[in-house]
């Protein structure tokens, strides 16, 4: 299965490296499936319907979230009704919404999309590595579904990484999300899981993680800002991450980064 995950979609310059670079990476790479984190699509906070439907359009296939799930509150009604749009799987039992998704091809192939939150440095959350375990274990890779690719919303490498160890073989990838930066280490574990620990943002990249950075500027050197954070509004860059797995086992047979776009070194 040929699979496109593409990385925090932040704010209106994020929304359009989207609709601008994903078309040819469709024409390229002939994916099966795309999956879009978009926690901060909606002015760098949230999502709402409206974006869902954008996205959708656009071929998007499946939309993870993240710690700012319900800074739209609107979302809350949309989210219960369409599957494709999922939410921390960690998240209490009575949260609106899933925190997975499985997907069934045109040709009769599925994959299990988790999404689940860390709790290092992050809010309190339940513990994302049993969430995993548990989803990956009602959804044998290689049986009931093709592929399982979770997207872990969390602030520390080392928790993602070690998320890899203890799932490698059991889950086909382990993409981070959140920190907004794409970093360098994909690879693939000796049984078949592959990670990367952050797929990076698709915004604008002179920011401070996708916004303005006048505002936190003044807030590190002089402890005290009057102003809320405000989206960069500069041309963005798409970041990403392109898999392939075997459809008999489940397991990843290559990873590769993706970036497009004026800021970034391309790939």
């Amino acid at each position: 299965m040929k699979i496109i995950f593409i990385g925090d979609i932040a704010a209106r310059a994020g929304r359009d490296a989207l609709a601008k670079y994903l078309p040819d990476l469709k024409r390229e790479l002939t994916p099966d499936v795309i999956i879009v984190n978009g926690e901060n699509a909606a002015h760098g906070i949230g999502i709402n319907e409206k974006i869902c439907k954008e996205f959708f359009d656009l071929g998007v296939d499946i939309i993870t979230l993240g710690n700012h799930a319900w800074d739209q509150r609107e979302v809350i009604p949309y989210i219960e009704r369409e599957r494709r749009l999922i939410r921390p799987a960690n998240y209490p039992p009575s949260t609106p919404g899933k925190g997975f998704c499985v997907y069934t091809l045109a040709d009769g192939r599925s994959i299990l999309v988790i999404n689940v939150m860390g709790r290092l440095f992050m809010d309190p959350m339940d513990d994302p590595f049993a969430a995993v375990n548990e989803l990956a274990k009602s959804y044998p890779l290689g049986q009931k579904v093709q592929a399982i690719l979770v997207d872990f919303h969390a602030e520390a490498t080392s928790e993602k990484m070690t998320l890899a160890h203890y799932m490698d073989g059991k889950v086909s990838a382990i993409i981070g999300t959140h920190t907004h930066i794409p970093t360098a280490d994909a690879q693939i574990f000796p049984n078949g899981t592959a990670i990367q620990c952050d797929a990076g943002m698709t915004g604008d990249y002179f920011s401070v993680i996708g916004m303005r950075p006048e505002t936190p500027v003044m807030r590190f050197t002089r402890k005290m800002s009057f102003e809320k954070l405000s989206p960069a509004e500069g041309e963005g860059t798409l970041c990403g991450v392109y898999l392939e797995t075997d459809d008999r086992t489940g397991k990843s047979t290559n990873i590769q980064p993706i970036r497009r776009g004026p800021r970034l070194l391309n790939t």
